[in-house]
């Protein structure tokens, strides 16, 4: 029997990665060359299964409003797509950089990429060398775009879907984003260009705003 998994989810794809980068990882020894480290894969196998390791991009999208610097967000595809668009605050990194990365082990990481297996991996080698704060972007840059960036709210939307859409509406213009509206029969991915990385301050969005907390506080 055949098997594709190019239509796996994403917690599909780290469940079986965490299972045959486990397994390797008892004869091969640990990913990061020169080091030693131990995989809990039962752990692992927890997390993907309850997904406590993912950050949605509308979590991630009001932290970068609010202007936090508590964590730091790390997008593993090429310099070539990370220069034609990527994230605000995203800095890249590739898989084989990843290891010799500065980042520290107490620090909140973020990892995306297009939403493929790559953003699988680069978790699993992170957690394999014991960074305990390590998540995953929900959908990757993809659901990123649908959700931020050009929000969709069909012809026959009810009450509950038009006030989500409002609210959701400002924090696509905040990216440089295009909400789109039609019917849902018809709904089909914006061929427009993707925005500019310059974004107005925090304030621009009503109601996100928030104080900064002082560091070591």
């Amino acid at each position: 029997m055949k098997i594709s998994i190019g239509n796996w989810t994403l917690n599909q794809k780290l469940a079986a990665l965490v299972g045959v980068l486990g397994f390797i990882a008892l004869f091969a020894g640990n990913p990061y060359q020169g080091s030693t480290a131990t995989i809990d894969t039962r752990e692992l196998g927890v997390l993907v299964q309850k997904e406590i390791d993912h950050i949605s991009p509308f979590e991630l999208a009001d932290w970068i409003i609010q202007g936090k610097s508590d964590f730091r967000l790390l997008d593993v595809r090429t310099s070539e797509e990370y220069a034609a668009y990527h994230i605000p605050t995203a800095e890249n990194v590739s898989l084989s950089q990843l290891s010799e990365y500065p980042i520290q082990r107490n620090e909140k990481i973020i990892l995306y990429s297009d939403g493929g297996i790559h953003t699988a991996q680069a978790w699993f080698l992170l957690k394999a060398g014991k960074y305990r704060g390590v998540y995953i972007l929900l959908g990757g840059l993809e659901e990123w775009k649908d959700a931020v960036l050009f929000p969709f709210l069909a012809e026959n939307a009810g009450p509950d879907e038009k006030a989500a859409f409002e609210k959701m509406k400002e924090v696509s213009r905040f990216f440089g984003g295009t909400p789109q509206t039609g019917s849902s029969q018809g709904k089909i991915s914006p061929q427009v260009s993707m925005p500019q990385l310059d974004m107005p301050s925090p304030a621009a969005v009503p109601g996100t705003a928030k104080k900064k907390k002082k560091e070591g506080c």
